[in-house]
This record gives structure tokens, C-alpha cells and sequence, in this order.
């Protein structure tokens, strides 16, 4: 095991040729509006602005009024941003006391996946790896892949709120380990990881020396009674590379405005910071309106706008889940912050289903409600549900999936499916059931299946009340949202 926290090579990556990734290629759910009988409660997507009832502060779109009417942000800005935007990040992102920083530690980014891009080019060479969550967003894979970058997964635990498998982790890491991927609050599991959690993963990367990418999108958004602790906070030897922006808590996701902040420790990232440089040169910076009016919206967006909006995620998270806890067959997680929550499937009770793929196409064409499969997240038998939907929509959506179970699901009679607790939640890290789930008779996995290269959602239109037709078998191919 090497120990140095840079892999041989991994900082050459700025130079050379990229492959371009089409975000947009492969098969679309085709929604017919002249047939059927029901609207359609489109679940699945992350943006939270779709159905209007999610609105960004006065505050922050005056902001960029008052930075376009100023005619002083019209041309190209330096590449990684202008030093009145950074400066303004650096103050936003720093722990004072703990981990400060400059306007030298901020690349300016469009958006939190590009910024993601730009970490994993500058981290990692082809034929290395980054470990990353499961279940987890898919780009991660898309990214690292598209650059000769393998994928190695470690598993969340949901009956420990989806904390990480300290051990696989630390199993998974060899010489070839670049970095480690953290996503706290978690898309898709909602998860908030506790201050202990995250020290314990600090330990595993101290002790392999082994970088973090922090993916912290979701940074503050979490539920009433429960903190939020950026990672790079708690150690003073893991050298982090944490990647946030505008998109989810400031509720602007099409604005494209993501940053990285360097916390470097020991003078690691050097060779770093000339590779982010180099490679914020590919965008020729991120949106420089928007940069304009980043030092407005960062000070004076009101602190009852978050807490508005997260008390509108939690109430209708607390709906969902004490609805869909009572419907034989399914198991909801109950989040702790973010968007999402996660819904385990027996699938052995829905006997007709092959996979949560079929289960979520038929729930389409049968209740028009559009969830995630878990496939999506490469974790099967579990559906993904997005909590930014307005309640009523949401309250209706969760009847019309219970009357679909209703209707599908046949409890099994076997000795395995007794022990719920043990069936629900237990996988191996390989992908395939365990023992104690009837050879996997449960939950019905098939080994290493995962979301297509190019199925990460885009922007899109929404057709969130379109009426749909029957769906051709396989038709359906999911865009994971990219932040």
C-alpha cells in the first residue's frame, strides 16, 4: 500500500484527450397526452422547481437583476471565477477556526457535476479507481468511466440510516485507490451522516491515505434536529476536495453554479490546484451574472427562506413515510435531510415482477406515478421517492401506490421472510443475497447491474401531468438529475 496521498500519475490528467459525454443520448419515456385517464404524479425527477411550489428568496433573484443591470459582468471572467465571487465562497464554506479559506481555494463551476468532472480528472489517471456509495448518483460512474476510471462500490446501510460500511470500505481501497467519494446529505437515501460517521471514514482515508471527494450539494439541508457538518471540518490530515454550489439549497438549479473548495493539508493538493486551473480552462468559467450576484445572495439570503423550504421537505417526508410504512410489501426509510427517501420492495411478494424496473413501469402505465427503481442507484429492489412535490400531489401519489400494492402484492409464505428486519436490509457486497434471504428469493438481485453510462438526468421537460398510454415492456430508461 502506498504512502503518499497521491497515486503515481494521478495529476497528468489535465493534459491530453477527454472523451465528450452526451448527457442527452438513449431511450425516453414517451408520454401520449390525447390517451388514458389519469395525470400523471411524476416522482422521479431531483429538480425542486418543477412544480413552482419550491421558489428561490426575492433576495437572491434581485441579486442577479441588480448584477445584470450593472453592465459590469457582460464579458468572459478568469476561468475559475471572478475574485469577488471566490472570495465571497471562501467566506461562505469556511469553518472559522477550523477550516478557513482563501479565494485561492475556490474554482468556480458550472454547476455541482461539473465540479464533480473537474475533481475526478484532476485526482485520478485511467486505469485507477474512485470508491463510491451505493446506493449512490450514478454520475459519479458516468464521469470516472468516461476518462478510463473504474468504479468500486461500498455499500449504506439502511437499517443503520444508511451509514457507509466502514469495513467493506476500508476493504475495497488498493494501490490503484485515488479517492474516496462522500455524498453527504445523501441523493438518493436522504441520509445525514453524524459528526462520529463522518470521523470514521476520515480514519479510513488517514489511515490509506487515500484523498475525499466530498459531493455536499445538499450542504445545511437537513431536518429539524439533526446538524450538518462539512468533512472537511473534522480532520486535520485528510486533504478534501469538497464540491457544492447554488443548485438544491438555494433552489436555482438551472442558473449552473457549482464551486470546489480546496482544503489542502500538508501542501498535498499542489499539483492539484494547477490541474483544477488548467482544467477550468475547458468552460471558460461558469456564468459570470451569476457570479456577479454570488456575494449578494450568500450574505443576504434570509435564514427563514431555508428553513421554510426544509420545513415543507420534512413535513412531507413525515407524510410519506407514515403512509407507505402501512402498505404490505413496501418499507420506507424515514430521511434526515435532503429530498429523497428510499422504499424497500418485497419483491417477492410482487411475484408477477421481475425487478423494481417492471414494478416501477407498471405502477406507470397502471397509477400513473413515476418513481425511481432502485436500479437507477444500482441497488435493487427499492424505489426512490422526491419529496419537493406539493403535498396534495404527494398524498395522492402515495394512495395510488398503496392501491397498486393493493392489488400486486402476495406475502410470502416462506420461514426466510419472517425475520422483515433481516430480509429487507441485508446485501453482500458483491451485489448478491445472502443466505438469510432465501438465496435471495426476497429481493430478488442479479449481481452488478447498473445505469447505463449515458442515463444520469438532464435538464428536461417536465410532463408532470401528462396522461399516459401503455408502455411497451423495457421502454423505459430513467435520467438521473445532474446537479
Amino acid at each position: 500500500m502506498s504512502v503518499s496521498w497521491m497515486r503515481p500519475t494521478a495529476l497528468d490528467n489535465h493534459q491530453g484527450t477527454y472523451l465528450l459525454l452526451d448527457n442527452h443520448q438513449g431511450t425516453y419515456l414517451l408520454l401520449d397526452n390525447h390517451q388514458g385517464t389519469y395525470l400523471l404524479l411524476d416522482n422521479h425527477q431531483g429538480d425542486p422547481t418543477v412544480f413552482g411550489n419550491l421558489k428561490p428568496a426575492k433576495e437572491i433573484t434581485d441579486a442577479v437583476v441588480t448584477a445584470i443591470q450593472s453592465g459590469k459582468f457582460n464579458g468572459y471572467a478568469p476561468s475559475t471565477g471572478y475574485v469577488e465571487a471566490r472570495e465571497a465562497v471562501a467566506r461562505y464554506c469556511s469553518v472559522p477556526g477550523v477550516a478557513e479559506l482563501e479565494a485561492k481555494d475556490i474554482v468556480l463551476c458550472s454547476g455541482c457535476s461539473c465540479a464533480l468532472d473537474l475533481c475526478i480528472t484532476a485526482l485520478c489517471s485511467p486505469g485507477q479507481n474512485i470508491l463510491v456509495p451505493r446506493p449512490g448518483f450514478p454520475i459519479y460512474k458516468t464521469l470516472a468511466e468516461g476518462l478510463s476510471i473504474s468504479t468500486k462500490h461500498y455499500d449504506l446501510l439502511p437499517e443503520k440510516n444508511w451509514e457507509a460500511d466502514l469495513v467493506m470500505l476500508e476493504d475495497m481501497i488498493d494501490e490503484n485507490t485515488a479517492a474516496i467519494v462522500v455524498n453527504n446529505p445523501s441523493n438518493p437515501c436522504g441520509s445525514v451522516f453524524s459528526t462520529q460517521h463522518q470521523r470514521d471514514i476520515l480514519q479510513v482515508a488517514s489511515r490509506n491515505k487515500v484523498p475525499i471527494i466530498a459531493d455536499e450539494i445538499y450542504e445545511h439541508f437537513v431536518f429539524e434536529g439533526l446538524e450538518y457538518q462539512p468533512m472537511a471540518s473534522l480532520t486535520e490530515e485528510v486533504p478534501v476536495l469538497s464540491c457544492s454550489g447554488l443548485t438544491k439549497r438555494f433552489l436555482v438549479p438551472g442558473w449552473r453554479m457549482g464551486w470546489i473548495s480546496i482544503y489542502d493539508r500538508g501542501n498535498v493538493f499542489d499539483k492539484v490546484r494547477h490541474a483544477l486551473q488548467s482544467l477550468s480552462q475547458r468552460i471558460i468559467g461558469s456564468n459570470t451574472i451569476v457570479q456577479g450576484a454570488l456575494p449578494t445572495i450568500l450574505v443576504s439570503t434570509p435564514k427563514s427562506f431555508f428553513s421554510d423550504t426544509i420545513s415543507q421537505i420534512q413535513s412531507n417526508a413525515k407524510m410519506s413515510y407514515n403512509l407507505l410504512k402501512e402498505v404490505p410489501g413496501l418499507r420506507p426509510v424515514m430521511p434526515q435531510g435532503a429530498m429523497y427517501m428510499m422504499v424497500g420492495v418485497d419483491m417477492a411478494g410482487f411475484q408477477h415482477f421481475s425487478s423494481d424496473l417492471e414494478f416501477v413501469e407498471t405502477m406507470i402505465r397502471e397509477e400513473s406515478v413515476f418513481c425511481l427503481p432502485g436500479k437507477c442507484f444500482d441497488y435493487h429492489n427499492y424505489v426512490r421517492l422526491v419529496l419537493t412535490v406539493p403535498g396534495e400531489q404527494l398524498r395522492e401519489a402515495c394512495t395510488r401506490i398503496a392501491s397498486f400494492c393493493s392489488r400486486h402484492y402476495r406475502a410470502a409464505t416462506t420461514a426466510s421472510i419472517t425475520n422483515n428486519d433481516v430480509v429487507v436490509y441485508k446485501q453482500l457486497s458483491n451485489g448478491q443475497a445472502s443466505p438469510e434471504m432465501n438465496n435471495g428469493s426476497f429481493l430478488g438481485m442479479k449481481g452488478d447491474d447498473s445505469l447505463d453510462a449515458n442515463g444520469h438526468e438532464g435538464p428536461q421537460d417536465t410532463m408532470s401531468f401528462a396522461k399516459v398510454p401503455v408502455i411497451e415492456k423495457g421502454s423505459l430508461v430513467s435520467e438521473i438529475e445532474a446537479e
